[in-house]
């Protein structure tokens, strides 16, 4: 029987709720509405460009083999920028403009909390103190409020910095407020994977049910990747099946989105390993230790793991780094240590993922590892700040210096998952139950040492077997400097958000566009660059043909492409080099003719007579763009490459493959026995510009961008989107429709979809 795994291909779910994004780079904007007319045309503009699950788990996947291919480095040649967002309780009430919900929600559920937000509740929550607040960045609730968080996540630096320029510019055009820009970067050397404290994360994080295949021996474990539990996708996603005992009643509105936690947690390095010395100290003066332990024997056993990741259950003397199975292990669990002798039961991963072993009471059994299913969450984010290096002199190392973790995480509900963990486990003295209840000061296990302020009782055994209590108070050295409770709405969900509405109109389909306002659009046989107006001043200028006619348009740099009409219809007639076309098909820069002496040379495909054939042209430069027929027209078969082929329809140059050696490689696209297929071609500098067939016809199923595209009638490239961050994007145009795609360079050439399907009356250029 098949694996259902067909959460990997919803176009619904935001792509790093159960994909999750897995970059670098991120940085996380929270914004403030002015205005709500200009929020909605933002988030009109922004919506399709929200990464979906089908997009990241595509690209994460390939990511994977080309890991695995390459013994293990990260493939240079695949990178991606994608974008997440997600509204706080009041941003989707100004949106919507009415209360998302009809009656209030009980403050002890999971609505309640979103409704609340995480400042209400932070007293429950022990952010007091110092971590109170009136002390955070961002999410107070006083002046500011949090409306909105744009998630942008890159594999580099320039990917990042591009998104982040356009997306600011657009918050900016749409007088929106960036309360505060919150940058992460995860670590790389010896850090790689690691937080600032120096320990590897993300390791238990658990698998989906109908995302990650299972196991072929247990379809409850990750496929390779024993003790990974996969947990059912409501525990996650809005409205898929839950976990038993779990259920929270949600609006329409809310179904296939996840409720998101972020939190600002700084981390005081220095401070939290001196703590952890002096402790050891008191630990071997007690001899509740052995002598030879030092400290990152005792630190391991504070997070349950060593600093690799592997589990200290597993390896009591040292930390295995040379075990690359070791740092990823989860193939554990504590039903052979109770009373926390190896494993305190008072560690960071037993009071947040207790696992196996946990009995809810003295004499009871343990409870079943499914039962705690429905308190996990999916945990994303990333360390920010330069690591702790004093030695090293750079700029940021220095033990004063802000650094800490960037905490997300996304559940379908907050109340049951996340502040539970924090509240009845993380926060509670007597959480893991002992084998006494209530049990006695010295059994009881203690608030977590690593994130909270903590009195434990360690327990060890001396040489006899007797059990000893050695007391230890640890103060708190992680500190919340900001926290947001949010919701990211499906793809459909935020479309009827920006046209004031909470959930999508009758008869909208999942990341289906409803029809546009305005007349029909000019549909478009090809594009023409003007050759010497490419990004001048700030525009790209290019004739567009169809049916006979020819205008003129302009398309600006920036977010939002904005296009003009500079010149309107006029008749292939006017022009010389096009004396006796009836249409024009598509037109291809000659690679090594373009500008010199100032002209540029194209091939020009046109149908004639029910055949299509070729011709020769050339554009000048300068005011009026003399154009001359250079060739008569010849047919197909003076290409070897287009052998077979009855019609192109049109070429996209490979974006890392143009004049490279000597030779230039194009995607053709042909329709042959009345289905369009697409293959690789190279022509070659020189005056014969010889052409070669590079590899065989594919359907376009092949194209993950171009889902849904029965035939594609020609490619516009983003002017500014070209080799940046190792991409480049294009306007695919079919029918009266358009999107917007990237191709990343590389020998996989990856591709994905930026922008779907949009009416072409959108382009003020084409009406």
């Amino acid at each position: 029987m098949a694996t259902d795994l067909r959460l990997r291909e919803s176009d619904e779910i935001q792509g790093d709720v159960i994909a999750g994004f897995k970059k670098d780079h991120v940085t996380l904007l929270f914004l403030k509405f002015e205005d709500t007319i200009r929020a909605r045309n933002w988030l009109r503009d922004l919506a399709p460009q929200i990464a979906t699950t089908r997009q990241v788990a595509a690209f994460n996947e390939a990511f994977s083999e080309a890991r695995r291919a390459s013994g293990g480095d990260d493939p240079k040649s695949l990178k991606a920028t994608w974008l997440g967002v997600s509204f706080t309780y009041e941003g989707m009430k100004m949106l919507s403009d009415k209360d998302p919900f009809e009656q209030d929600p009980n403050p002890g559920t999971g609505p309640g909390a979103f409704k609340e937000g995480s400042a209400k509740r932070a007293g429950a929550l022990g952010d007091t103190g110092d971590n109170s607040p009136e002390r955070w960045k961002f999410g107070n609730g006083k002046n500011q409020p949090v409306h909105a968080v744009l998630t942008i996540a890159s594999d580099t630096v320039e990917g990042l910095n591009n998104a982040l320029t356009t997306q600011r510019n657009a918050a900016t055009d749409a007088k929106i407020v960036i309360i505060f820009q919150q940058n992460a970067e995860h670590m790389g050397g010896a850090r790689k994977g690691k937080e600032h404290f120096g320990f590897k994360d993300g390791i238990s994080e658990p698998g989906v049910r109908f995302f990650d295949r299972p196991s072929p021996t247990t379809d409850d474990e990750v496929d390779g990747h024993p003790g990974t539990r996969i947990i059912p996708a409501g525990e996650f996603v809005v409205g898929e099946e839950v976990a038993a005992g779990s259920f929270t009643d949600y609006p329409e509105w809310a179904k296939n989105g996840s409720f998101q936690v972020v939190r600002r947690l700084a981390q005081d390095v220095p401070s939290w390993w001196a703590q952890v010395s002096v402790r050891l100290g008191e630990l071997k003066q007690a001899k509740a230790v052995p002598e030879t332990a030092t400290v990152d024997w005792l630190a391991a056993r504070l997070v349950g793991r060593w600093r690799s990741g592997a589990p200290v259950c597993k390896h009591q003397i040292q930390d295995p780094t040379g075990d690359p199975n070791a740092a990823s292990d989860n193939d554990f669990d504590f039903r052979e240590d109770p009373d926390g002798l190896v494993t305190p039961v008072f560690s960071h991963l037993r009071k947040t993922s207790p696992r196996g072993g946990l009995r809810p009471g003295p004499n009871t059994d343990p409870i079943p590892a499914h039962f705690l299913d429905g308190r996990r969450i999916m945990r994303r984010g990333a360390p920010y700040g330069q690591p702790f290096d004093p030695t090293s002199g750079a700029p940021g190392s220095g033990a004063d210096e802000e650094r800490g973790l960037l905490f997300v995480s996304y559940q379908a509900d907050i109340a049951r998952q996340f502040e539970f963990i924090q509240v009845d486990w993380i926060d509670e003295p007597t959480f893991p139950p002992g084998p006494n209840n209530p049990p006695p000061a010295e059994e009881e296990p203690g608030q977590d040492p690593v994130i909270a302020q903590a009195d434990v009782h360690y327990k060890s055994q001396d040489p006899g077997g007797a059990v000893k209590h050695t007391p230890l108070s640890f103060r708190q050295f992680v500190r919340t400097e900001g926290s947001v409770y949010a919701f990211s709405p499906s793809i459909s969900t935020l479309t009827a958000l920006s046209e004031g509405r909470l959930v999508p109109l009758a008869g909208q389909q999942a990341g289906q566009q409803l029809p546009q306002p305005g007349g029909k659009g000019y549909p478009c046989d090809t594009f023409l660059p003007v050759p010497d107006q490419q990004r001048k001043g700030g525009q790209s200028q290019y004739w567009v043909c169809h049916n006979g006619l020819y205008r003129k348009i302009s398309v600006a740099d920036g977010f939002r492409s904005a296009d003009g009409l500079v010149k309107g219809d006029s008749a292939y007639a006017t022009r010389p080099s096009l004396k006796g076309v009836g249409r024009i098909d598509c037109v291809l820069p000659i690679p090594d003719q373009q500008g010199p002496d100032g002209k540029s040379w194209y091939w020009l495909f046109h149908s004639t007579g029910g055949k299509q054939v070729y011709r020769t042209v050339s554009i000048a430069g300068g005011t009026k763009h003399t154009d001359v027929k250079e060739r008569d027209d010849r047919d197909l078969t003076a290409w070897p490459s287009l052998q077979g082929v009855e019609r192109v329809d049109c070429f996209l140059p490979v974006p890392d493959q143009q004049r490279v050696n000597g030779k230039s490689w194009y995607w053709v696209f042909h329709t042959s026995g009345g289905q369009q297929l697409y293959r690789l071609i190279s022509i070659a500098d020189g005056s014969a510009h010889t052409d070669v067939w590079e590899r065989a016809d594919w359907d376009l199923t092949a194209w993950a961008s171009l889902n849904g595209i029965g035939k594609v009638d020609c490619f516009l490239p983003v002017p500014d989107q070209q080799r940046v961050g190792g991409q480049s994007q294009y306007w695919v145009f079919h029918g009266e429709n358009y999107r917007r795609i990237a191709v990343s360079d590389g020998a996989g050439h990856r591709d994905f979809q930026v922008l779907r399907d949009r009416s072409c009356n959108l382009w003020t250029s084409l009406q």
